[in-house]
Formats: C-alpha cells, sequence, structure tokens
C-alpha cells in the first residue's frame, strides 16, 4: 500500500447554504406579523432600507431609530381607550365587606390571592405563609375560608375536587347525593365505577347518572373567568373567490409593509471613501436580495395555494365535508419543488375562502383506503364519519372501536384499522365507549 503526502486538485459538486439562500428560506416560512419584525428591524441595520405601511411615513432608521419605543407607546392610542382591566385581586376584593375584616385579616386575603393560578385554584403553603407574615396557621386557613365563599364559586379551592364540592354547595345545596359522592368517592366516581358507589349508597345506576349530568354542568377552571380576555384576529394571506369564470387566487399584501430604497442616502455616501462605498455594496446587495426574496415568497404561496384550490374546488364550493385526500409531497410533485418548500409556504398562513377563513395546514390530510380500488377518502372524512357514528348511537350501548371499523366498512366502504379509529377519536377528543355509556 503506498501512502504518500502530496497536493491533488478534485472537482465536486455541493450545495452551500448561503446567508442569501437561508434568507430566502426563512422568508418564506413567516406570518406577516414576522416578515413584518424581519422588515422593520432590517430597516435598523441597513440604513438604504425603509419601509412604508398604508398612510405611515417612510421610517428612516437614521431618524427614527431612537424613536421607535416611543411611537409604539403611542401606536392606536384610540383602541386603548376604555381598555382598563380589573385584576383579579380588585374583582375579589370589591365583594368583601371591609368594614367586617382587620387590617391583618385583608392583609392575609390579598396574600392568598396573589397564590391563586390562572384557573383561580390555590398552590401556595399554610405554614411557608404563616411563617412569612408571622402570624398563626388558622388565621391563614380562614382567610382561604374567605375567599372561597366569593364568586365565580370554586376560587381558592386546593384541588379539583374541593372546586367542583364548593360549587354544588353553592348552587346545588339540596342535592345531598351529589355532595355525598364528591366528599367521600370523588376518586371511584371519576373511574366510573359507578356499581360500587350505587351498592354501597343503596341508589340506581340512573341516580349516579344523574349526579354526572349536574357535575359536567360545573365549571373546573372558575379562576379562567376572571381572567381579561383579549381578541384573536387572524388576517389571511391569500383570498379565494368565487367569480364567474371560477376560483381565483390573490394575495393580501396590506398587512406587509412596502419596501423602500432610501436613494437620498445612497446618492449623499456613495463618493465618499473606499471603506464606505464598500459599506454601501453590502447593504444595496442585502436590500436587492430582500426584494428579490419577498418576491420568490408571494411567487411560492401564490403557487401552492393556487394547486391547493385546483385539487380542492369540491371543499371551496361545497363545503368541509368534500375535502379530497391531498399531501404536501403531491402539491410538491406537482409544482416540482421540494416538500420542505410546501410546508415552509403553508406555515402559519391563512386563507379568506367563500366557506370561511381556514389556516393552509387544514386542506391537507392523509389517504385513507376504501373498498372500490379507484377512490380514496381522507383522514378528515374519516374523523367526520366517526363523529357522525357517535352522534347518532345509542348511549346505553355504545359503539367500540371495532363496531366503528366494522359500520365505516359496510356503510361507507371504508377500510381502517382499530388503532387508527381509538388516534382519531383521541384527537377529537372523544372519550372510549365505557365512558360514554349512559344509564338512562
Amino acid at each position: 500500500m503506498n501512502i504518500k503526502a502530496g497536493l491533488w486538485q478534485q472537482q465536486t459538486l455541493k450545495l452551500t447554504m448561503t446567508q442569501e439562500l437561508s434568507q430566502a428560506i426563512a422568508l418564506l416560512q413567516y406570518s406577516a406579523q414576522e416578515l413584518t419584525a424581519f422588515l422593520e428591524n432590517k430597516a435598523l441595520e441597513n440604513p438604504l432600507i425603509q419601509i412604508e405601511s398604508g398612510s405611515v411615513q417612510p421610517m428612516n432608521p437614521l431618524v427614527d431609530r431612537h424613536r421607535r419605543s416611543h411611537q409604539k407607546s403611542e401606536k392606536d392610542w384610540i383602541e386603548q381607550i376604555g381598555a382598563k382591566h380589573v385584576s383579579v385581586e380588585e374583582q375579589l376584593i370589591s365583594q368583601l365587606n371591609l368594614k367586617m375584616l382587620t387590617a391583618d385579616q385583608l392583609k392575609v386575603i390579598r396574600h392568598l390571592i396573589h397564590n391563586l393560578d390562572e384557573n383561580g385554584y390555590f398552590t401556595g403553603d399554610f405554614n411557608h405563609i404563616a411563617a412569612s407574615l408571622n402570624i398563626p396557621e388558622e388565621m391563614v386557613e380562614d382567610g382561604l375560608a374567605v375567599i372561597q365563599t366569593l364568586e365565580p364559586a370554586g376560587i381558592g379551592a386546593r384541588n379539583l375536587q374541593e372546586c367542583l364540592l364548593i360549587q354544588m354547595e353553592y348552587e346545588k345545596p339540596e342535592n345531598e347525593l351529589a355532595i355525598k359522592i364528591l366528599s367521600d368517592y370523588f376518586i371511584p366516581f371519576a373511574e366510573r365505577k359507578w356499581k360500587q358507589i350505587a351498592k354501597e349508597l343503596q341508589v340506581t345506576l340512573k341516580d349516579i347518572q344523574g349526579v354526572f349530568d349536574e357535575i359536567q354542568l360545573l365549571d373546573p377552571k372558575p379562576g379562567a373567568l376572571l381572567m381579561p380576555e383579549s381578541s384573536a384576529y387572524i388576517i389571511p394571506d391569500v383570498i379565494i373567490e368565487q367569480t364567474n369564470t371560477g376560483l381565483t387566487v390573490r394575495m393580501v399584501d396590506d398587512p406587509i409593509p412596502k419596501v423602500v430604497f432610501n436613494d437620498r442616502y445612497y446618492r449623499k455616501f456613495k463618493d465618499q471613501d473606499q471603506q464606505v462605498n464598500r459599506f454601501l455594496q453590502e447593504k444595496l446587495q442585502d436590500y436587492q436580495w430582500i426584494l428579490k426574496s419577498i418576491e420568490q415568497r408571494k411567487d411560492t404561496l401564490i403557487k401552492v395555494v393556487s394547486k391547493i384550490v385546483e385539487k380542492q374546488t369540491a371543499f371551496f364550493q361545497k363545503g368541509p365535508h368534500f375535502l379530497e385526500p391531498m399531501t404536501m409531497k403531491e402539491i410538491a410533485a406537482d409544482l416540482e419543488i421540494h416538500e420542505s418548500t410546501v410546508s415552509r409556504a403553508v406555515r402559519e398562513k391563512y386563507a379568506q375562502t367563500p366557506i370561511g377563513t381556514f389556516p393552509l395546514k387544514s386542506f391537507f390530510s392523509s389517504t385513507i383506503q376504501t373498498v372500490s380500488d379507484d377512490e380514496n377518502t381522507s383522514s378528515t372524512q374519516v374523523k367526520n364519519s366517526i363523529k357522525k357514528l357517535i352522534d347518532q348511537e345509542n348511549k346505553e350501548k355504545p359503539l367500540s372501536d371495532q363496531d366503528i371499523v366494522e359500520q365505516l366498512k359496510t356503510l361507507e366502504g371504508i377500510v381502517v384499522s382499530r388503532r387508527t379509529i381509538a388516534k382519531y377519536r383521541d384527537q377529537l377528543r372523544i372519550p372510549s365507549s365505557s365512558k360514554r355509556k349512559r344509564f338512562i
């Protein structure tokens, strides 16, 4: 074996992930909000970039760099009028008769309120709180008892059992059976060991079922009622419209600011020394790459959505039940692009359609085999069929997963395994047949 040290030339082909390519990939997967934030940051880094958004004046990084935080605080000031939120502590304290409480008692109650989680449960420790406030532990327990008398019922409970029990005693004090079950049989009741409970309490399964129905009406997270709700808005990235010539696709460009070249700055400094000129050339190239990446993002998104519309025409014209099986791999093959490109293009993006606004990802579903060799169905359609069968089942004898398998094959020609039914049922948040069983 001849081993020698030396220099050789070798020609190879390989794909290098340049900064520009990485940037183009990132822009493709950005949502409108993420892309706006990216462009704003770029405008701060690159003096050749200005951004415009509707009636907003161009952003000059040299002038506005230090004003950005101040402008942000003033933005949409009209919408903030009347948007004052009342804290959880204020909502609870307002229910107390302060004249009946001493200063120390009020101090303890305020401290306990700060130990409530977002669901309204008390998560503190009596010993620790008593030691930190230098008061008897009984005083802490009394303070929590006061909180548990406030609304919403169940606030200040230490666990789910106590939360439901407080609500039942407050709302249905005459329902002694429900209170007894929640107090002494909570775990067996939750595990649906109803026959055992019925035998020990000498009641019928119908009575137990009635208690279950009553408890279902209670709120396991009472603290959520005290939390301020913020409105969530979805701005679609594309609009799919029904016209006389068929379905059309157009981009929604309004949320994305327009990138403008700062020609004044460029002309002012372009004849400076070599170092300044090199800096300007780098920033000019960065500006050009951003424009190209934004245009490529728009072009790719339009192509992907247009192909989705082509394959899901029945969905847009007739409704969600007509969703055809379609994978990202199929779209990628038709457009001759990589599957990951399709995945990035539809990430965190929404389409406004004639039947509502949907995430682009919702149009993709796996293919399920049917009895007919020339037909397939989508996983979404299978889930809809499962839900329909369970809605129509005899609740005294609910369908098992195997029963659903057989009925799907017999009634709709859909071939799925019992394990698939269990998985889809879990995704639909439908309990098993044993937990769906009713005794009335």
